[in-house]
């Protein structure tokens, strides 16, 4: 990233990248389908685990004529299923120490995250680290989810950087996606084990932890990881 194109910032998803929150969205999910007489696989669990946004969930499994109202209430009692499960947001392996080092350095960090605001402060806070970032943008702040860039436009736009000079990390191929048409170049957490699906969604690299990722590692030099 020398010669213009040293990276000025770090944005990050948040579920599946810093919390490993999905085995509890994937029971809380089932469990609300199942309530509404909507019984469904894993494998159409595995929608709501790309980095969707709660209405575009809730519509794909309900129905488009949802209204505003009724996917309001429904994501509420989801959420109420989530929090009843018991389960702490547990963070992925070195997850928190690197976003502390990172911090310690002079780059801008973001988070961009499909979840819906409340939500994502409220994990942010419980794990200490919603002060890491410079913008938090949630899918209540775009209008059109993932793979769509806008979520990753509107963090490069708050934190007044060159998307081109932004490094985005990612578990889903909706969310590779979105960060690589809005400029970032992006690497893949791989911790649901989607190896090969990240790397085909253009991830440059991919990691299954954070546990021996240090901030020098993507800082400096014109290859991450190398």
């Amino acid at each position: 990233m020398r010669n213009g194109n040293q990276i000025r910032g770090v944005v990050f998803d948040m579920d599946g990248v810093i919390v490993d929150s999905h085995p509890s969205h994937r029971t809380a999910w089932k469990q609300f389908l199942n309530s509404l007489g909507r019984p469904t696989s894993d494998g159409e669990i595995d929608f709501i685990l790309d980095g969707r946004k709660r209405e575009e969930i809730l519509r794909h499994f309900l129905g488009e004529e949802l209204s505003l109202e009724e996917i309001h209430d429904y994501g509420n009692r989801k959420d109420q299923m989530l929090r009843e499960l018991g389960t702490r947001p547990q963070p992925i392996g070195g997850a928190i120490e690197f976003l502390f080092q990172l911090r310690r350095t002079n780059v801008a960090m973001g988070l961009a995250t499909s979840a819906a605001r409340n939500r994502t402060e409220a994990t942010l806070c419980e794990l200490g680290i919603k002060n890491y970032f410079d913008t938090i943008v949630t899918g209540d702040d775009v209008s059109i989810g993932k793979p769509d860039p806008s979520i990753y436009r509107l963090a490069a736009a708050r934190l007044h950087e060159n998307p081109s000079q932004l490094l985005a990390f990612e578990d889903a191929f909706s969310g590779v996606q979105a960060a690589l048409c809005a400029g970032f170049r992006c690497i893949g957490v791989a911790t649901g084990g989607r190896v090969e699906e990240l790397r085909a969604a253009g991830a440059e690299v991919v990691i299954s932890n954070f546990i021996s990722l240090s901030p020098s590692d993507l800082l400096g030099s014109t290859c991450l990881l190398t």
